[in-house]
């Protein structure tokens, strides 16, 4: 093969840019996936879509105990097992709620979006009362895969009690 037609072969075989939004409209997509993914993580139960909501080599890490997620498809059975808990009668539930002013997003040229901030905890067991559970802080690594809002890294810390 002669380095011309080499070169020619590896430009084609190169994934194109990814072309991130900027300003408001990065905002808006990544905070609408943000509340998709959180919303059904919490409060639905739907393994399938949310296999679709991950990057394959998925990672989360959390201050109390430590990597606990290094892949998507590990991270979704995970999610299974906990929605099966969380159906039966005495089961706990948990919701999470943005708090907003302190949300930042911010691009990462050629793949997606960091989106940093805090957020609480809501809590309630069987049918009880819903009471504030705690705090925490968040960094968050989107992707833009196939025009899609995908989550790719999550780091949870600086857990602690909240008072609203």
């Amino acid at each position: 093969m002669t380095l011309p037609l080499a070169f020619a072969l590896a430009a084609l075989l190169q994934t194109p840019p990814v072309q991130i939004p900027q300003g408001a409209a990065l905002t808006e997509a990544v905070s609408a996936a943000d509340a998709a993914f959180f919303e059904l993580f919490f409060e639905g139960c739907d393994p399938a879509n949310l296999a679709t909501m991950v990057t394959d080599d998925f990672e989360f890490f959390d201050d109390r105990g430590g990597r606990v997620a290094t892949d998507g498809a590990g991270f979704v059975a995970q999610y299974a097992t906990r929605c099966e808990a969380r159906r039966a009668p005495g089961g706990w539930r948990t919701r999470r709620e943005l708090v907003q002013e302190t949300v930042g997003i911010y691009p990462i040229n050629n793949y997606g979006a960091v989106e940093t901030g805090e957020h609480l905890f809501y809590e309630s067991h069987a049918d009880g009362p819903e009471a504030l559970a705690g705090r925490a802080r968040f960094s968050q690594m989107w992707k833009l895969e196939d025009g899609r809002w995908k989550l790719a890294r999550v780091f949870s810390y600086d857990h602690g009690p909240a008072a609203e």
